[in-house]
C-alpha cells in the first residue's frame, strides 16, 4: 500500500503541479521519484508533524493541494491540535494519508500504534474518512477526492484484504456488497474482510446464508446500503481495527439503533491500551480478529450452538 501511495503520487504529480507531498522522515525513499519529477513539491520536514500540519494548510490557502505523510499516532494524534485549527476551522482541503494505523507496528510498542485515529478526524467538521485496503481502492478514491475542499484522512493499512473489486464499483461513502444473504449482514471494515472471506466456507458448512458487505469510507458513511441490508436480515455482526469508541463499528450501531427488531454484535479494539510487541497476527488473536471468533458471533446471533 505504500507503493501505491508514492507511485500514485508520481502519477498526479506529473498532470497536477498543484500537488505537494510533505512527509515525516517516512517514505523519503518512496518518494525520491516524486521529488525528482517534482522539484520543488517534496518535503521531508522532519519529526515535526504539528509542524508539517501547519505548513500543508498554509500551502492549502495559497491554492495547493497538500500531502501530509508520516505514521498514525504522529500524525493524527500529535497533530490534532493544527488539523483542528489550520485545517478544519479554516475550512481548507487537504490530504493526510497514514500508515501504521492499528498495530502495524506491533514490534514497537504502544506509542506507534493508533486505534483512536478515525474517531478524533471524525469529530472534525470539514473531514472525510477512507480506510482502503487495497492498492486500486486507495488510487481511485484519492483521484476522486485530492482536490476537493475536504480534509481527507487515508488510513493505510500494512495488510490488504486481497479481495479483487472492480474500480468502477469504488466510489466514495459507497458501501460494497459482495455477496446477497438473507440470515445475517456482516459488515467488514478495510483489511478486516480478509478475516470474514477466511470463515466464509465454515459459515457455509453451518447452512449460515450470509450478508457480506464491506466498507472503505467511514465519513461519509453509507446508511442506507447497511440500513437496507439490517433490515432485511435482522441481524448484524460488524468488524473493525478501531477503538469500539468513535470508529466505523460505532456508526454501524448507530444506524441500527434506530431499526427495530434488528440484534446486532462488533469486533472492535476494546477500551484500553493493549501492551506488548510480537506480529500483528498476536495482536489479531488475542483481540478476536479471527475468522473463528467470526463465526462464533454469528452462531451467537443466530441462536446456534
Amino acid at each position: 500500500m505504500r507503493q501505491t501511495f508514492a507511485k500514485e503520487m508520481l502519477n498526479v504529480g506529473q498532470i497536477d503541479d498543484r500537488l505537494v507531498v510533505l512527509v515525516g522522515d517516512i517514505s523519503h525513499f518512496a518518494l525520491q521519484a516524486f521529488a525528482k519529477a517534482c522539484p520543488g513539491r517534496f518535503y521531508n520536514v522532519g519529526i515535526c508533524e504539528p509542524t508539517i500540519i501547519s505548513i500543508a494548510s498554509g500551502l492549502s490557502h495559497a491554492g495547493f493541494y497538500p500531502v501530509v505523510h508520516t505514521i498514525a499516532p504522529f500524525l493524527i494524534e500529535r497533530g490534532f491540535e493544527q488539523i483542528k485549527l489550520d485545517f478544519c476551522y479554516q475550512e481548507l482541503g487537504g490530504n493526510l494519508i497514514s500508515v501504521g494505523s492499528a498495530f502495524d507496528y506491533s514490534g514497537l510498542g504502544v506509542s506507534h500504534y493508533c486505534y483512536n485515529d478515525v474517531a478524533l478526524i471524525k469529530s472534525l467538521p470539514g473531514t472525510q474518512i477512507v480506510c482502503p485496503a487495497m492498492p486500486n481502492e486507495f488510487t481511485t478514491i484519492f483521484g476522486m477526492t485530492y482536490h476537493n475542499s475536504n480534509l481527507t484522512y487515508f488510513r493505510l493499512p500494512e495488510v490488504k484484504h486481497g479481495f479483487n473489486i472492480s474500480d468502477d464499483k469504488i466510489e466514495l461513502g459507497k458501501a460494497i456488497k459482495l455477496r446477497d444473504g438473507e440470515d445475517i449482514t456482516i459488515i467488514a471494515f478495510g483489511p478486516q474482510l480478509k478475516t470474514v472471506v477466511q470463515c466464509e466456507t465454515m459459515l457455509r458448512n453451518l447452512g449460515i446464508d450470509f450478508e457480506l458487505i464491506y466498507i472503505h469510507t467511514i465519513k461519509p458513511f453509507d446508511v442506507k446500503t447497511i440500513s437496507d441490508s439490517a433490515q432485511k436480515t435482522g441481524k448484524v455482526l460488524a468488524i473493525e481495527e478501531h477503538s469500539m469508541y468513535g470508529g466505523g463499528c460505532d456508526e454501524v450501531m448507530r444506524v441500527v439503533g434506530n431499526l427495530m427488531g434488528v440484534n446486532a454484535k462488533y469486533i472492535s479494539i476494546p477500551n484500553y491500551f493493549v501492551h506488548g510487541y510480537g506480529k500483528i497476527e498476536d495482536h489479531y488473536e488475542y483481540l478476536g480478529f479471527t475468522s473463528q471468533n467470526v463465526l462464533n458471533y454469528c452462531k451467537q446471533l443466530l441462536g446456534l450452538k
